[in-house]
């Protein structure tokens, strides 16, 4: 290997890792900003879900809908709403019930 091809194979290399460095970033970044954005809509569901359906309280009919809504969100959404999720996502509306409290706290997840 001559000497100007040896160089070259060191700014490849040098540039390899750079451009893998940047990339991990913004993957780790992506993550970031997902997570974020999928605590605030979890807070969100379960809050318009306290709010307009069960309307703070906890009344047998409640947990009627609450399967319903659901299933319904579960077939066109996926797993994340499965039931049990669901009631998570109640359950963290209800114990943060102010969103300015949880944009911060979503960012810092």
């Amino acid at each position: 290997m001559t000497k100007k091809e040896s160089n070259l194979a060191v700014i490849e290399t040098n540039l390899l890792q750079v451009l893998s460095h940047l990339i991990e970033q913004s993957k780790h970044q992506v993550a970031i900003q997902t997570n974020s954005t999928l605590t605030l809509l979890f807070w969100q569901v379960g809050n318009r879900i306290n709010q307009d359906i069960l309307q703070n309280k906890r009344a047998e009919y409640g947990k009627q809908i609450v399967s319903t809504v659901s299933a319904l969100l579960e077939n066109k959404y996926g797993k994340n709403f499965e039931i049990k999720n669901l009631r998570r996502m109640l359950q963290f509306a209800e114990q943060f019930n102010d969103f300015q409290i949880v944009v911060p706290m979503a960012r810092q997840l």
